[in-house]
């Protein structure tokens, strides 16, 4: 009997291989990481989040439902859009990424109900949400073109190239640069002002899975350009790619803003200055994989590392921000 496990062409079972699964290998290991953080949307309580956002003046209005309707279009996107990445990794026969990302699958779609549960919450219901960001056109070069572009490339051709421009696309530009630095932002939107403890927690389990979807996509882009090093300008090009639109989408949210405060003291230049540090530091990551034997990269957990580290760090950076915010006031 031959062994492939590819998608309709299945002949074998890689769990029945001698050996059967690797426990040890960084997917099962995220795997098993994220089996121990399980939670229900459906469990977050938004009560006290109507109350607040009732008394939010138009423009804090205004920022949160820009905020929140971009994450939620966001979600369903990487929702709909990830599914392609499964089957190239069996391509490769990688039943562990697999597995991964099934989780990783699930975890998109909880995130999606959470963030339609807190606008249903606050009394939007009703409300076409598609104006928030109908005039942003990085954003909708993103998430209407690059991402489903990039990711499903992968049904026709699971090269490690397109490997790379997907990671990269969603990993890395998506989650890494938009969604985190978001989260950093509705983190000291909400604990600045003792707002909104349903988004709060939201964000709080989200981050718990981003963090394991981030690792995974620095794994992923290690592995190749360990395997072959012209793999580097390969993720290289596609991030200056991507650049400019992923922080246009920044830049955008403030526009509305012009000529006035921006609601909860948020800061453009320290939005920025947050998703160029991580993008840089990640990118270090996986240069550093340049010459590495690859046998190895399965093994080295350094990407989960990273992003608990960024954690911790986030952690600091808010209370230092909502105590000089406090201070000031």
């Amino acid at each position: 009997m031959g062994s492939s496990i590819a998608h309709n062409g299945r002949t074998g079972f890689g769990s029945l291989r001698p050996g059967g699964l690797n426990f040890q290998n960084f997917p099962m290991k995220m795997f098993f990481k994220g089996n121990t953080k399980f939670w229900n949307p459906a469990d977050v309580d938004f009560s006290q989040d109507r109350e607040d956002f009732a008394a939010m003046s138009e423009d804090e209005q205004y920022m949160t439902l820009a905020l929140g309707a971009q994450f939620l279009a966001g979600e369903e996107s990487v929702t709909q859009d990830l599914q392609p990445f499964a089957s190239a990794m069996a391509s490769e026969g990688r039943l562990g990424d697999e597995m991964f990302l099934t989780q990783f699958m699930f975890e998109e779609a909880k995130h999606v109900v959470g963030f339609r549960r807190f606008f249903d919450a606050i009394g939007h219901s009703g409300t076409d949400l598609h104006q928030y960001f109908e005039n942003s056109a990085a954003y909708q070069q993103i998430f209407y073109t690059e991402l489903p572009k990039s990711l499903y490339a992968l049904e026709t051709d699971p090269s490690p190239a397109n490997q790379i421009r997907a990671s990269v696309t969603y990993n890395h530009v998506v989650e890494g640069c938009l969604a985190l630095t978001g989260y950093f932002a509705w983190a000291q939107m909400c604990e600045s002002r003792g707002i909104l403890p349903g988004m709060q927690t939201l964000i709080k389990r989200i981050g718990d899975d981003e963090r394991r979807h981030m690792a995974w996509g620095t794994f992923t882009c290690r592995r190749h350009v360990a395997a072959d090093d012209s793999n580097w300008d390969v993720v290289d090009e596609r991030m200056q790619e991507l650049m400019t639109p992923a922080l246009g989408v920044i830049v955008n949210l403030f526009e509305h803003f012009e000529g006035r405060d921006v609601p909860f003291g948020i800061s453009i230049d320290e939005m920025t200055d947050y998703a160029l540090d991580k993008l840089n530091r990640r990118m270090e990551s996986i240069e550093s994989a340049r010459g590495v034997d690859p046998a190895g990269i399965d093994l080295d957990y350094s990407p989960d590392d990273l992003e608990e580290q960024f954690h911790v760090e986030d952690q600091a950076a808010i209370a230092d921000s909502v105590s000089r915010r406090r201070d000031a006031a």
